[in-house]
């Protein structure tokens, strides 16, 4: 019996040579039109992603077609190298957003923001399903299953992005403000919502509509989900107390390397199961953020890394999936001002109906709609995956993908205006006074 066939061939030094060199461009030109993003009072992520967008077909792939030839070939092996990293660092970002989130204020807020989440999260869901319905057939990426994509627009229309709302909230003052602590809790339900959904339409993509497989998908959706709740807190609780109490000096360290194989072993069950990895590392950073601070601080220590070097190339890499030249055509032009502007306007008033459900005022609602809004990070993973499975064309790809952008623009004016009408209460003010002394 043969136990082996001999050693697997290694990368040539050719493909090593292209991948070293694709990786560092692309970190390279990410990290200078993000801070060229910052200057102008625009997102990070936009410089990131337009990185990708400068190296890709759009831009480098029409004006020296050669060089973009030999630099991003069109050789799966080659390319799945660089999709690897991303893949590993969309992972970590995710996880590191998921252990962010405040369930304490989830619970506390629970009637405000139930009625807000369910305005932002059902109206586009359904307005957004619709359009998918109308789309043109050119956008599917399997012209014969209309209903999976049109469940995939609607998940993209319906969701928004913790980071880049938490991260504007911050740049502007506004997370101790009593709207900005209902916009961050509605937009981890809508995440929570969004990454579910998302899982299920991948499993309809992948296994088809045959055999009960959306029943199955839900069901083993229940399955984790009641894993994560009741038995893998004390699990994981137990493994980060092992690490710190064994690593000693490098406790630390030890935390870390055990949070970071708790985060890919998650993704693989997800996975395994037939449901998006992203589901489980999310879920994994959850349950570690809700063991308190130690949990927070041990996966933070490798946030600096991951913002400055895995995310940048996630998102420069995802902008080489981005054509602008597939805009060309009218008819794809109409669908994504239509797709846009359905993104936008659902959210916004969902956003805003909700607020008033929950009894807050018009200027908190404005707010509210506007800060929702934004896609950003979010979008573009969702967008990434639905190429990823084959739901979506390079141009309905590009379309999600300029949705991601826009909104993640246009929020921050709007927060700034509408927020400035709000006098401040006693209780935010205390609230302030409480985050400066935990920053100090």
């Amino acid at each position: 019996m043969t136990l082996a066939t001999g050693p697997v061939p290694g990368l040539t030094h050719h493909q090593i040579l292209i991948f070293l060199l694709q990786a560092g461009l692309l970190l390279a030109t990410a990290i200078v039109l993000g801070r060229l993003a910052v200057r102008v009072k625009l997102p990070p992520v936009v410089g990131e992603l337009t990185a990708g967008v400068v190296l890709g077909p759009s831009l480098l792939g029409n004006w020296l077609p050669g060089l973009s030839n030999w630099l991003l070939p069109h050789d799966p092996e080659q390319m799945h190298l660089l999709s690897a990293v991303s893949q590993f660092g969309v992972l970590l970002l995710v996880a590191i957003t998921g252990a962010h989130i405040d369930l304490g204020l989830l619970k506390r807020k629970r009637r405000v923001i139930a009625s807000v989440s369910a305005g932002t999260v059902l109206l586009p869901l359904f307005l957004g399903c619709g359009l998918g319905f109308v789309l043109p057939t050119q956008l599917m990426g399997d012209p014969g299953n209309r209903l999976t994509f049109a469940l995939f627009i609607g998940v993209a229309v319906a969701v928004s992005a913790l980071p880049v709302i938490a991260k504007t909230l911050l740049d502007m003052g506004l997370l101790h403000r009593n709207v900005g602590q209902i916009i961050i809790g509605s937009a981890a339900v809508s995440d929570i919502i969004g990454w579910m959904l998302l899982s299920i339409v991948s499993a309809m993509a992948t296994y088809g509509l045959h055999s009960g497989v959306v029943l199955e998908s839900v069901g083993y959706l229940v399955i984790v989900l009641a894993f994560a709740a009741f038995l893998a807190r004390p699990l994981i609780a137990r493994l980060m107390g092992w690490a710190e109490r064994s690593g000693g000096p490098a406790g630390t360290q030890v935390g870390l390397s055990v949070a970071i194989v708790l985060i890919i072993l998650s993704a693989a069950g997800t996975h395994a199961l037939g449901m998006e990895p992203i589901l489980g590392a999310f879920l994994c950073g959850i349950v570690i953020g809700s063991l308190g601070k130690a949990g927070r601080r041990t996966l933070d220590t490798m946030r600096p890394f991951v913002m400055a070097v895995l995310a940048p190339i996630f998102l420069a890499t995802a902008g080489l999936q981005v054509d602008l030249s597939a805009l060309e055509s009218p008819k794809i032009l109409l669908a994504g001002l239509a797709t846009l502007a359905v993104a936008i306007g659902a959210k916004f008033v969902g956003g805003y109906l909700g607020a008033r459900v929950g009894r807050l005022s018009g200027n908190e609602a404005l707010a509210i709609g506007a800060g929702l809004n934004a896609r950003g990070v979010v979008e573009i993973v969702l967008a990434s995956v639905g190429l990823r499975i084959g739901v979506l064309t390079s141009g309905s790809y590009t379309i999600v993908v300029l949705v991601a952008v826009v909104t993640s623009v246009m929020a921050p004016p709007i927060l700034r205006r509408t927020a400035a009408r709000m006098p401040l209460t006693s209780t935010e003010i205390e609230r302030e006074r409480e985050f400066a002394t935990q920053s100090a």
